[in-house]
């Protein structure tokens, strides 16, 4: 005789990535909870089963079925992430959507559960369970944190998570590399072929009944400067590669990102020399480790990222599903095996046109980049940067340095040139003036007061911001080289404009050590910005009194 299938729900479902691993495993899923409406549909289309859409905050425990064997779920890692506010989100209203789930376990008495979150959260979790702390009263469920890779476990997809419960750990360490891995690559070649064979579940499918493979626009020059530096050469995080290399597992999935942002991942254009673009759904969806047969119902593009992003990839659940019915790696089914009778659920869905490039953006529109060759790991940078706060935009260069906990910075005006050209040798001086005399020139006769209407897109000017930048690090480069000559000068005159700035004060600011020992990097960056700034800001000036005579 048969054993009786165990039944699960799936709490904070989302798209149901947690109930397809646990069905391809040969649980029944009874129930899933989920607030946000388009998700139910395409957990309900794909999954076929009861997808409640309900506030669990305020569902009643009466409401919820009975004989439950497992409870997984997936409580909203907003306030936890630390892309949200740089990691100050609202903990203690995460914590209530634990609470809860954990409130719902306690109530039901499954035999085993588990929760999928955040890296974070696994500290979190650990703090709040101890004597006093808001989870103390769930201490008895005998809930354990583990934060693992997902690319350890098959996934093409180096995606750490918390995931927590009275689950066997090591039961599901035995499922570690079990699966061949594939790379970004593979993924991205695999969808290119017809018909398309999925590089994880081994699924078969004639490309023309691929849905949400259309390619965006090629990005543009523009956008590909500005990934590019959000990449290599960002003003705060240490750099990552660009383009995203094939040769490996992915970088997270994320489940909001734009053109430009430094999350998104970006790949050579094939076939085409120095092209790069971004991937499609369909692409992150498999990385994600949902099979080609799996069909998202969003009625836009952004709603199909974000059910992508935020979903527990169905690859990993069906390992866990193994493991929360007490199998080892020996004695499961393969993943490709248990795949074998998945279809595509009809209707399908719509496509829905990707996004397109940006043609205008508001004229406000920040500009924030390291000058490169002025640039130290950890933050300490000097960069190029507008200011849309008053009347007219004005432009400069700004230095950086301590710590993320502790930033300082140093004004670069003509009193800090005036400083440094006092305190340099006659040698030093003579050495920099050529460096420092072209990029004055440079600046002196560049069409800064339109710079702002050709990086917003909304008219023309003689000079585009980045060719500021590239300028300003072709001379830092050159300078600082100059500058080692005069090694012995360097880390003095640095020290002195640190005092100078920040007087008694100086010798306890964070860091400073790092400054002394880059310091031909640091006075090259001190001079260039020291004397750009006092003509950027005559050129500002001088927009406002045209301005202002126009007004009258």
């Amino acid at each position: 005789m048969a054993e009786k299938a165990k039944r699960a729900i799936d709490l904070y479902s989302g798209v149901g990535g947690w109930s397809l691993g646990l069905r391809l495993a040969g649980i029944e899923v009874v129930a899933s909870y989920e607030l946000w409406g388009p998700a139910n549909e395409t957990n309900f289309k794909n999954n076929s089963h009861q997808a409640q859409t309900v506030d669990i905050r305020r569902l009643s425990l009466d409401d919820l079925p009975s004989d439950i064997d497992i409870v997984v779920g997936s409580p909203p890692c907003t306030q936890f992430s630390f892309s949200n506010r740089g990691g100050g989100g609202d903990l203690e209203d995460g914590l209530e959507d634990i609470i809860r789930f954990l409130t719902i376990v306690d109530h039901l008495k499954p035999r085993i559960w588990a929760m999928e979150n955040v890296p974070r959260v696994s500290k979190i979790i650990e703090k709040e369970l101890e004597p006093g702390g808001m989870l103390a009263g769930f201490a008895h469920l005998g809930c354990a944190t583990h934060v693992v890779d997902m690319a350890e476990y098959g996934i093409p997809q180096r995606r750490r998570r918390c995931i927590a419960g009275n689950f066997d750990l090591d039961l599901l360490k035995s499922f570690k590399s079990v699966n061949d891995t594939p790379t970004l690559g593979e993924v991205v070649a695999a969808l290119s072929t017809d018909p398309i064979v999925d590089p994880v579940y081994g699924l078969e499918l004639k490309r023309a009944e691929l849905i949400d493979h259309v390619e965006e626009d090629l990005l543009s020059e523009e956008e590909v400067r500005i990934n590019r530096a959000n990449k290599t050469t960002h003003t705060v995080y240490n750099s990552m590669p660009f383009p995203d290399p094939l040769d490996r597992t992915v970088r997270t999935i994320t489940a909001t990102c734009t053109r430009v942002s430094r999350e998104s991942i970006v790949i050579a254009a094939s076939g085409q020399a120095h092209a790069y673009r971004r991937l499609t759904l369909r692409e992150r969806a498999c990385l994600q480790g949902f099979p080609i047969t799996f069909q998202f119902y969003g009625a836009n593009y952004g709603q199909k990222l974000r059910m992508i992003g935020n979903a527990v990839p169905p690859a990993f659940s069906y390992l866990m599903g193994q493991v929360l019915q007490g199998k080892p790696a020996t004695e499961a089914s393969s993943l490709r095996e248990a795949a074998r009778g998945l279809r595509r659920p009809k209707p399908v869905p719509a496509e829905t046109p990707p996004d397109r490039a940006g043609a205008r953006y508001p004229a406000n529109r920040t500009f924030r980049f390291a000058i490169p060759s002025l640039q130290l790991k950890s933050g300490v940078r000097f960069e190029l940067a507008n200011d849309c706060s008053g009347e007219v935009v004005e432009w400069k260069v700004a230095f950086y340095f301590g710590t993320s906990k502790a930033i300082h910075s140093i004004t670069l005006d003509q009193t800090v040139a005036n400083h440094l050209h006092a305190g340099a040798s006659p040698a030093l001086n003579e050495a920099v003036s050529p460096h420092l005399e072209r990029i004055s020139r440079f600046v002196e006769t560049a069409d800064i007061s339109n710079m702002q209407s050709v990086w917003a897109h909304q008219g023309p000017g003689g000079i585009r911001a980045f060719m500021l930048l590239d300028k300003l690090d072709e001379i830092g480069s050159k300078l600082t080289n100059t500058i080692a000559v005069h090694a012995e000068e360097a880390p003095r005159l640095v020290e002195a404009i640190i005092r100078y700035q920040h007087g008694g004060a100086a010798e306890t600011l964070p860091g400073l050590a790092k400054l002394v020992r880059n310091a031909p990097t640091i006075l090259a960056g001190l001079l260039i910005g020291s004397t750009v700034n006092p003509l950027l800001l005559a050129h500002a000036r001088c927009s406002f009194r045209r301005r202002s005579r126009t007004s009258l």
